[in-house]
């Protein structure tokens, strides 16, 4: 892993914890509005896990409160060697490097090209050697299948393709979770496969992934653990595979 001069530090470590997330008995609200309450469960390290809920069930919190953007008002959550409920905000940044955040939406600069998207995004998270940035940068690109549109703007570029330079970027930092929030949400259902099918790759990597999704036949294509939002709070279920 390249962060430069930047070292993540761990807050509060414990070692005989072996869950790469755990959520115990969270609360998530807006002021006096809850949206979740109780929920508790972990994600192990390498794991492939989904969310799923109706709109406005809580997913988008959720994946929130994991990325330090939504403080849990109760309970206790880690992730990794953090602990979300005393995070200072001089350590959020070291956790979001730690960290693969893919959204819906895309949120690619459109006055940059491909590689200048994912090289601000490097030199944000503290990378400063040229070398080591395009070096990297070329690497997340052949990972996703991208190595040819490095000059590419995003105007030029397919939903699709889009998506897997989002991708690319969550992936500079080697991130130990990375967190897909409706990843295939704007794509066609042939498009939204060859992403998923991404996702998984980077799964039997060894990564873990978090996939946010209201699209049941993805999961039945890689069935896995699932987290379903419901009644304001969070429960395991089996996935189908029919």
């Amino acid at each position: 892993m390249h962060f430069s001069s930047l070292q993540a530090q761990p807050v509060n470590p414990s070692p005989s914890d072996t869950a790469l997330v755990r959520f115990e008995n969270v609360r998530l609200a807006y002021g006096e509005r809850v949206v979740l309450d109780r929920v508790s469960f972990s994600i192990d390290r390498g794991e492939l896990l989904y969310l799923v809920g109706r709109t406005g069930a809580g997913k988008s919190s959720l994946l929130k409160a994991l990325y330090a953007d939504l403080k849990p008002a109760a309970g206790q959550l880690r992730v990794g060697p953090y602990d979300l409920m005393h995070l200072k905000p001089r350590d959020r940044p070291f956790l979001r490097r730690r960290l693969g955040i893919v959204f819906q939406d895309f949120q690619l600069l459109s006055d940059r090209s491909v590689g200048s998207n994912i090289s601000f995004a490097m030199k944000a998270t503290g990378w400063r050697d040229s070398r080591k940035i395009r070096e990297r940068l070329l690497q997340v690109l052949m990972r996703v299948g991208l190595a040819t549109r490095v000059n590419d703007m995003p105007h030029q570029l397919s939903g699709g393709e889009q998506q897997r330079t989002v991708i690319a970027r969550a992936l500079v930092n080697d991130p130990f979770l990375i967190i897909a929030d409706e990843p295939t949400g704007n794509l066609d259902p042939e498009v939204a496969e060859h992403i998923h099918d991404l996702l998984i790759q980077i799964h039997q990597s060894g990564t873990a992934v978090l996939i946010a999704t209201h699209q049941p036949e993805l999961i039945r294509r890689y069935p896995s653990r699932v987290l379903e939002c419901v009644e304001q709070t969070v429960r395991e279920r089996q996935p189908s595979t029919r």
